[in-house]
């Protein structure tokens, strides 16, 4: 075959290649908003322009670990050092809700000052590729990941904490990871004391286990709430929200929400809360 006659099947070949190869991604800019989701399956990060939150003042029943979490998210956002923060404890406490209200007091006293990027817990194992990103733009950024927990088949856990501390790049200056879960240590106790009971030498099989919640410098506990917490929870909402109901109605009808509920929570309070707004034919906007 003459020179002539391979350029153009040297072309048609260049072109199915280029056809076949994958999109080029997107340059990644954290200006388009304060508050990203992570796609691991395209390597994307999502802008969310209206991020699902409440008010930090009306997450009540919580006033240590919010000042807490508070004081650290604002040390990482001036610049200085700061601990990667597990949540945990009892559900509908307002673990995620603090995360998230900590996130937007930050970016209502210093506009753009932190991002908040959300990791699903099934994208963890593609951390690392997500840090490359965010260390490259120099943003300082929350890494957040909600009902953080693994189980007994799951060797993800060893991926993030190396991420976390024990790598030899360690988590990038602008980046500070915090974890939401109802496990003290992520892993249920029954994985816990398996590995106890089947180790060659249990005590060092536990350490494995439980040394991932090391990594986090900040344990804040969540409890369950009292009835005086529950009632303040909501009379804030109806307060904030200026639902007309009477104090001894709301108590009254709340009790009884609960007990068709088996708990009393802060989730459950919303809840009500939602209930009571349809009924009175108002809006929670």
């Amino acid at each position: 075959m003459s020179e002539k006659d391979l350029f153009p099947v040297l072309e048609r070949i260049a072109n199915a290649l280029e056809r076949m190869s994958p999109p080029v991604p997107e340059a990644l800019d954290l200006s388009v908003a304060d508050a990203f989701v992570w796609h691991a399956e395209d390597t994307s990060l999502k802008p969310v322009q209206r991020v699902n939150r409440v008010e930090i003042g009306l997450l009540r029943g919580i006033d240590r670990v919010r000042d807490i979490l508070f004081d650290n998210t604002k040390r990482f956002t001036d610049g200085l050092p700061a601990n990667n923060a597990l949540l945990w404890g009892a559900r509908g406490m307002g673990k995620s809700s603090l995360v998230k209200s900590v996130h937007a007091q930050m970016n209502q006293e210093t506009a753009g000052a932190l991002v908040l990027v959300e990791i699903h817990r099934e994208d963890i194992p593609t951390l690392p590729r997500l840090l490359g990103l965010l260390t490259a733009t120099g943003r300082r950024c929350i890494l957040f990941c909600d009902d953080l927990s693994f189980d007994s088949d799951d060797a993800s856990y060893k991926s993030l904490k190396a991420v976390l501390e024990g790598g030899i790049e360690g988590r990038p200056d602008n980046v500070i990871f915090y974890a939401t879960s109802n496990r003290r240590h992520l892993m249920p106790r029954d994985m816990i004391e398996n590995e106890r009971s089947t180790a060659i030498n249990p005590a060092e099989a536990v350490e494995e286990k439980v040394s991932l919640s090391d990594r986090f410098g900040l344990w804040l506990g969540f409890h369950a709430c009292s009835q005086d917490e529950y009632f303040e929870m909501l009379e804030g909402y109806v307060a904030y929200y200026g639902l007309k109901i009477d104090t001894e109605t709301l108590h009254a009808e709340a009790k009884e929400w609960t007990m068709t509920r088996g708990s009393r929570s802060g989730r459950v309070a919303w809840q009500y809360i939602q209930d009571l707004a349809g009924r009175l034919g108002q809006s929670l906007d």
